[in-house]
């Protein structure tokens, strides 16, 4: 083992990768409870199927096309192809000693390459092949996460020093949201009868989801210190002060505009504030986290109404919370962040560097660029394989779980 091996390092960062992947199963609660009983089981298998095909992926060609030295700052390299050169030893990236161990890297990483795609499922419930769906994600980690994945922190990355993200905001949730934007137009509206109740059917299950995922989240965030130090425990503290801030702004704008604080908003506002922060929980102060928890909700709220104008069927209002959201918390990072939190990070706007939210917008404008046409050109060649991505009507009126999958998620007394 090398000399810059740190134990302590480690431990933090193996409890960490086990906490975001308990971000799968909260994330698999907080989609269903959402949805109707009759697709219930579906919505759950979305999120957990992507555990295995994305592990699989990432340990064949993925984590290389991400992280390794490619021979342009756009890709990766094959230098890692099935975990080769991938072992116990510490490692450098970036100019950057790590810690610990490369092969525990390459797990946390490969725990941000599952969750990103499963983010996508929620806007397309109810009415996706799920064997379309398995390719489509099998695809989309490939040639969409994985290339963004190396531009923004892989070795010799184009943003590398140039844009920040401390842990996903413009790889994990602009990508993801404005993917789900994209399929839903193009797979269309669920097709619901007159009258047809598409109500949450288990809220509780939802805010248990938002718990988990609340939890998890402190591995996600404050695991990316990749060390356990003081920059750990202050991007635990301001993921922690987004959120909750998020959550009470969101349940102050319900009581406002309907006069009732409703635990679907609650559960949407604290996973939007999650999200905004996610960017800059390393790099901006407390009393930033609290601001960008406190705009967020308006911005995903707002995005929600005008959905409902525009006329699209992101289900589960992917786009709203993750796409808008996380260009927030790209923009709210090139504003407020410090050198003073983070002397590794770059000044922002109010420090007096205009150029570090130049590069934010830039960044972000590519994830979500690479998220609109990646997932169209992944659409039809989906489409194209199985003659439709979307299953046939009268499977849809039935429900997923039986035609899907021969199973009920959820058996009622009859």
């Amino acid at each position: 083992m090398q000399s810059n091996f740190s134990p302590a390092d480690t431990a933090w960062v193996l409890v960490s990768t086990a906490l975001v992947l308990l971000m799968i199963p909260g994330l698999a609660l907080f989609y269903a409870g959402m949805t109707r009983v009759k697709n219930v089981l579906n919505v759950l298998m979305q999120s957990f199927v992507a555990l295995s095909v994305v592990s699989v992926l990432w340990f064949s060609l993925g984590y290389s096309l991400s992280f390794d030295k490619g021979s342009t700052p756009f890709i990766g390299g094959f230098n890692y192809l099935f975990l080769n050169n991938v072992n116990q030893e510490t490692f450098t990236l970036n100019g950057t000693s790590i810690t610990v161990p490369h092969i525990l890297f390459m797990s946390f990483q490969m725990m941000f390459a599952i969750i990103t795609p499963a983010l996508i499922s929620g806007a397309i419930i109810d009415r996706m092949k799920f064997s379309a769906y398995v390719v489509f994600i099998a695809l989309w980690s490939l040639f969409i996460y994985s290339p963004l994945a190396h531009l923004v922190w892989g070795e010799g990355g184009y943003f590398v020093g140039k844009a920040l993200d401390f842990a996903g905001g413009t790889v994990v949730h602009i990508s993801s949201g404005f993917s789900a934007l994209a399929l839903s137009i193009l797979l269309g509206k669920r097709k619901l009868a007159t009258n047809e109740d598409s109500r949450p059917h288990n809220l509780p299950m939802t805010l248990l989801g938002t718990g988990l995922l609340w939890f998890g989240w402190f591995g996600f965030n404050a695991g990316s210190a990749l060390a356990a130090n003081g920059l750990a425990a202050h991007a635990l503290t301001t993921t922690h002060l987004a959120a909750a801030t998020a959550g009470l702004v969101w349940l102050l704008i319900e009581w406002l505009t309907i006069k009732k604080p409703t635990a679907l908003g609650f559960a949407s506002g604290a996973v939007a504030g999650l999200v905004a922060i996610t960017p800059g929980a390393g790099f901006v102060s407390p009393l930033s986290a609290i601001i960008i928890g406190a705009i967020v909700p308006m911005i995903s709220y707002s995005m929600i109404k005008l959905k409902n104008k525009l006329g699209y069927d992101d289900s589960l209002d992917v786009f709203a919370v993750h796409g808008c959201g996380g260009l927030w918390g790209a923009v709210a990072t090139g504003i407020f962040a410090t050198k003073n939190v983070n002397s590794a990070g770059i000044d922002g706007l109010l420090t007096g560097n205009s150029s570090l939210i130049i590069n934010q917008l830039t960044s972000a404008f590519v994830a979500a660029g690479l998220g609109l046409v990646g997932t169209t050109l992944i659409y039809y060649i989906v489409k194209t394989m199985f003659k439709s991505a979307r299953v046939p009507d009268h499977q849809e009126q039935i429900g997923l779980d039986i035609t899907q999958h021969g199973e009920e998620g959820l058996v009622l007394d009859k």
